[in-house]
């Protein structure tokens, strides 16, 4: 058997503004923005790097907009990436270390939550699996 996560929905009240905000400050890629059928509106999008997308739009979900949270982005430097965001006029937290992992936090324009998480080190990583090690500080 084999399923891949490929797409997530994103609940948005204003589509264009949401698009701006992924693709102008989070630098999504925009793969399409297409109406079906009417009323249906899907706009997919990719974060750099992704084998996952996010759909927003109109006619496909009842969730409420802004009620989805902790999607994350996983990232090989978090505070470069964090810079890069800040210039792109991006609102996100400070870094902080939770346990060796480091962590950013950030909303879009309807307050759907994101986090931002930088790579696991490979100590912390290995220490999670064994439950007898301990991560060296």
């Amino acid at each position: 058997m084999e399923m891949r996560l490929e797409v997530v929905q994103v609940p948005v009240a204003d589509v264009d503004a949401a698009k701006s905000f992924y693709v102008e400050k989070l630098g999504f890629v925009l793969d399409h923005d297409v109406e079906h059928i009417p009323g249906m509106r899907v706009v997919q999008l990719t974060p750099p790097g992704s084998a996952a997308s996010i759909v927003i739009g109109t006619g496909m979900t009842s969730m409420a907009p802004g009620s989805l949270e902790g999607l994350q982005l996983v990232v090989p430097d978090i505070n470069a990436v964090r810079a890069q965001l800040l210039d792109r006029g991006a609102g996100i937290s400070e870094v902080q270390d939770m346990g060796g992992v480091l962590f950013a936090f950030l909303s879009d324009p309807d307050g759907n939550r994101w986090v931002l998480q930088g790579a696991t080190p490979p100590e912390v990583k290995s220490a999670h699996l064994d439950p007898g090690a301990s991560v060296q500080e």
